[in-house]
């Protein structure tokens, strides 16, 4: 095993200018990411100036079986954690040979409106908390759960220190590191309320990079986990009855927003969102009724409501924001298996550009 640790960590950059690319990529589910490697002469630092590429999508749900083709766009480029030197992970979208989005591309529609000449004015910035829930690789029960049984009830687990009640340490904190090391703005991470989850956060972010950066966190996670012998979950209510669920808390904010009197704007922003409450709560991920109940620090999903410093609120506005008058608010209705370009750019769309 140590040759193939020694194999696997070799510097390249000793014998060849080459370099390697991982092509990543969200698969048909919406929530799949694919991913596959290729060589390239030598450093690349801009997307627009890497090769597009091909995958058969017949493979992924994405196309059928007689006309399979699907291009690979390069949109973002990351240092490569797994095997440094000058290696790259590439963020792509996925268009068919003809040069259209295909239905599981949201990042074309995303770009679109952060291009809007308001939006970009506005410089929205996101900040994103990702809860997930980590799972033993073959009874599908979460990590330290006994196998079939429950632990204890919930209270000593959020940012918990001990064998009894932190579990999975070792693969958050390598995720922390390695998403530094790609160059993922992540600020932070902590356990969770139920045992077996955690959080990470991304952020400050500006406009598209926000999704960006989410999804290629969760590539990184879904790697670490892949070595680690554990599966990565994002539903949003893993285990059913009192325990919390997992969600992607959205905080945001724009330049008028984090302006003196920005107060007033954030509440017309939040204003706007109510009136839009069902279409967002239709596109913040899938299985969110079984989370938005009411209870577990969330609001009823049929229900929109805002409060200042309020866990049991749609959107919570901080003590911060309401004592300095002006600051950024926080989304709490996104689901963990939520997509970032969908829910950051929707909240754009709505407190910018849409006139009730």
């Amino acid at each position: 095993m140590s040759l193939l640790n020694d194999l696997i960590n070799l510097d390249l950059s000793d014998t060849t200018e080459k370099i390697i690319a991982e092509y990543i990529w969200i698969g048909g589910s919406g929530m799949d990411l694919r991913s596959k490697a290729r060589t390239l002469p030598g450093p690349v630092t801009d997307p627009s100036k890497l090769p597009k590429w091909n995958y058969d999508g017949s493979s992924t749900n994405q196309a059928p079986g007689e006309d399979s083709e699907v291009i690979l766009y390069p949109q973002a480029i990351f240092n490569d954690p797994f095997r440094r030197g000058n290696n790259i992970l590439v963020m792509c979208d996925a268009y068919t040979p003809a040069g259209d989005p295909l239905p599981t591309n949201k990042r074309f529609n995303a770009a679109k409106i952060f291009s809007h000449p308001d939006v970009v004015a506005e410089e929205p910035w996101y900040g994103i908390e990702q809860e997930y829930t980590l799972l033993q690789k073959d009874t599908k029960w979460p990590l330290g759960w006994p196998v079939g049984g429950f632990p204890g009830p919930q209270g000593p687990y959020y940012c918990g220190v001990g064998a009894d009640k932190s579990f999975g340490r070792d693969i958050v904190d390598s995720h922390y590191k390695a998403c530094l090391y790609a160059g993922v703005n992540i600020s932070g991470i902590n356990g969770e309320v139920m045992p077996g989850q955690w959080e990470f956060q991304v952020g400050p972010s500006v406009g598209i990079s926000a999704g960006d950066q989410i999804w290629i966190a969760r590539y990184i996670l879904e790697r670490i986990t892949e070595i680690a012998g554990v599966v990565l979950s994002f539903d949003p209510k893993p285990i059913p009855g009192d325990w919390n669920g997992a969600g992607a808390h959205t905080n945001y904010s724009t330049k008028s927003m984090r302006s003196d009197g920005g107060i007033d704007v954030i509440k017309k922003a939040i204003e706007k969102l109510g009136l839009r409450h069902k279409e967002h709560i239709s596109a913040y991920g899938e299985g969110n009724e079984r989370r938005l109940t009411g209870r577990h620090e969330t609001a009823d999903i049929n229900t929109f409501s805002w409060g200042v410093a309020n866990r049991g609120a749609s959107i919570r506005v901080g003590r911060d924001t309401e004592k300095a008058g002006k600051g950024y608010f926080e989304d709490r209705r996104p689901a963990s298996n939520m997509d970032p370009y969908v829910v950051t750019s929707m909240i754009a769309e709505t407190t910018i550009i849409w006139k009730p």
